[in-house]
């Protein structure tokens, strides 16, 4: 018994020791809490927020920029300053960040919660879309992972429902601070004429002719599945009208018009 409660001691120990290092090599930014306490020095023991602009306020020091930092750099540079002011011989300052608040990513667009959201651990595109409330009902298949790194800003569109069919999650992407996740509206197409409930009406995947009828409500009294056509615009935006037959694929924004029978 002594030896597994040993075990479970020391495996403690060094999950708390990851997470302090994790924690040292976090930038710190706006909205991060911080304690810092100085060594022998009691009366100088704070809690803070870091400012929009990067600032701390300090005892004796006053406003302290220290945005961009990490938790050991901000440590030697307060020290430093307590050291090269007088009021301090050897400065031996500590700082435990208490909240993060700066390492967050943004999720927006067709989600149920959208917002900003911290990063806690290791999170990739999927958890943080369980974190937003998952994909809205209006929310289409894929999902624009916008990421800035080395100055150079990227951007990839990742299906999400294709991922998940296929369980092929190598663009499960990794995220950092400050990606944004946006998920697009879902495309449409549009259908009226002879038609139950004619309007815009969300596109399904290998959606064809008949099945956009179908989510049309159907045929009214007077329509006629002879003689549907299609209004496509072309890639230069012209207006095409195409015979539509029963198998034909619908594409984002077609418009697809029932006529009327004759007889």
């Amino acid at each position: 018994m002594m030896k597994q409660l040993t075990k479970w001691l020391a495996l403690l120990t060094v999950l708390l020791m990851i997470g302090n290092t994790q924690a040292a090599d976090a930038v710190l930014g706006a909205g991060d809490i911080l304690k810092i306490s100085v060594y022998g020095n009691p009366d100088l023991a704070t809690e803070t927020r870091v400012s929009d602009a990067g600032t701390i306020t300090f005892p004796l020091l006053g406003p302290v920029e220290i945005g961009g930092l990490t938790a050991i750099g901000a440590e030697k540079k307060l020290g430093g300053l307590l050291e090269t002011g007088g009021f301090l011989r050897k400065a031996q300052v500590n700082i435990l960040i208490t909240q993060i608040q700066n390492q967050q990513i943004s999720v927006l667009g067709q989600v149920n919660r959208p917002g900003r959201y911290p990063i806690e651990g290791r999170r990739s595109i999927l958890d943080m879309l369980a974190m937003a409330g998952g994909i809205a009902a209006d929310g289409g298949d894929t999902v624009s992972l916008i990421r800035k790194r080395n100055g150079a800003t990227t951007k990839d569109v990742v299906d999400i429902i294709g991922m998940v069919r296929t369980g092929e999650l190598e663009k499960d992407f990794e995220l950092a601070a400050n990606d944004v996740l946006y998920v697009e509206r879902a495309p449409r197409f549009y259908i009226y004429g002879e038609v139950q409930r004619p309007g815009p009406v969300r596109l399904e995947r290998a959606m064809t002719v008949l099945q956009a009828l179908s989510a049309g409500g159907g045929l009214t009294p007077r329509g006629t599945e002879r003689g549907m056509v299609i209004k496509r615009r072309d890639i230069n935006g012209k207006q095409q009208v195409l015979d539509a037959k029963q198998d034909d694929l619908v594409q984002p924004d077609d418009v697809v018009y029932v006529k009327e029978s004759l007889f």
